[in-house]
């Protein structure tokens, strides 16, 4: 028989080729994204901003689903015990992730997730209704002094950045406000522009988002936002609390490492393409990319510094 150069090149394409076909075909459904807020609040629209971007480099369709309750842990602990191969991810919320095992016997834990990646940062804010009487977190303080627990402070739950920012305000002056729990932005906004409560943790994000009748008096990141420059740093007001909601993707622990490395790299690309980032620029919310592996890292060195504020500064409800 004769043996050509071709029918060797032939030969050996079909012999590279063969392992591949005869893998299976992933994703070979629908993957989900679950989200632990109601729809419409800040964590919903960076799943539902990623979804179809995702949905492109994967070759298959990527659909959101919500799961509200208990501060994102009701989602969290659906995904926890999941099937890990690929086809459900959860959205996290920081610092929520790590408190909510620490105050609660949780349902989770970071070691039942690996890490997809980082996607922004959204510093939490304190915000009030444009009528109300606290025109200065410096009135708002006051009030709280003299009427011990008499205010009322909404948040989307216990554990989450927004209620930590007042369990470390209260611990610096002293104050006691009383904290009121709803189960995602929109609802948050009703409350208080409806005045069933005097003041909202939220992200300032979403709340320059839908600034008409709010008044911000401060925020808790580094530095002032160049979205709102306009609102001071709790920081540079005399106390000394940094805190935002990082919110990112991951996936069950367990999942193979073929489909982690796929679903990070298409992370990777998604957060930097330009799409993403005009969305979040429109929505005043920062990007911030961080892969899977070296986010996971930081997290798991964090856990002891939130262990010691538990300790310190329970926060469980309060």
């Amino acid at each position: 028989m004769k043996v050509t150069r071709r029918t060797l090149l032939g030969a050996a394409g079909a012999t590279l080729a063969a392992p591949a076909l005869g893998q299976p075909r992933w994703p070979d459904r629908p993957v989900e994204i679950v989200v632990g807020f109601v729809a419409g609040g800040a964590t919903d629209l960076d799943a539902r901003a990623v979804a179809p971007l995702l949905e492109k480099r994967l070759g298959g369709p990527v659909v959101v689903v919500n799961r509200p309750g208990a501060g994102g842990e009701v989602a969290l602990a659906s995904v926890a015990r999941a099937r890990p191969d690929g086809h459900v991810l959860a959205t996290t919320n920081m610092p929520g992730l790590l408190t909510i095992p620490i105050e609660r016997q949780a349902q989770f834990k970071l070691e039942d997730f690996a890490g997809i990646a980082n996607m922004v940062t959204d510093p939490t804010a304190m915000t009030v209704h444009e009528d109300s009487p606290y025109r200065t977190l410096a009135d708002l303080i006051a009030a709280a002094r003299a009427q011990p627990d008499r205010i009322t402070y909404a948040s989307p739950g216990v554990g989450t950045d927004d209620h930590l920012q007042l369990v470390l305000l209260q611990a610096l002056t002293g104050i006691s406000m009383t904290h009121v729990v709803f189960q995602g932005d929109p609802q948050l906004r009703t409350a208080i522009l409806g005045r069933q409560v005097d003041v909202m943790g939220l992200n300032l994000g979403p709340v320059t988002a839908n600034r008409e009748k709010l008044r911000t008096l401060a925020m808790a990141g580094a530095a002032r936002s160049a979205f709102r420059p306009d609102v001071p740093t709790l920081t540079e007001l005399g106390f000394p609390v940094e805190m935002a909601s990082e919110r990112g993707i991951v996936a069950p622990a367990g999942t193979p490492p073929a489909i982690l490395q796929r679903l990070r790299e298409a992370m990777a690309d998604v957060i930097r393409d330009p799409d993403f980032v005009r969305v979040m620029r429109e929505r005043f919310t920062e990007p911030r990319y961080e892969e899977g592996t070296a986010w996971f890292t930081r997290l798991a060195g964090l856990q002891g510094n939130y262990r010691t504020l538990w300790q310190r500064t329970p926060w469980s409800q309060r």
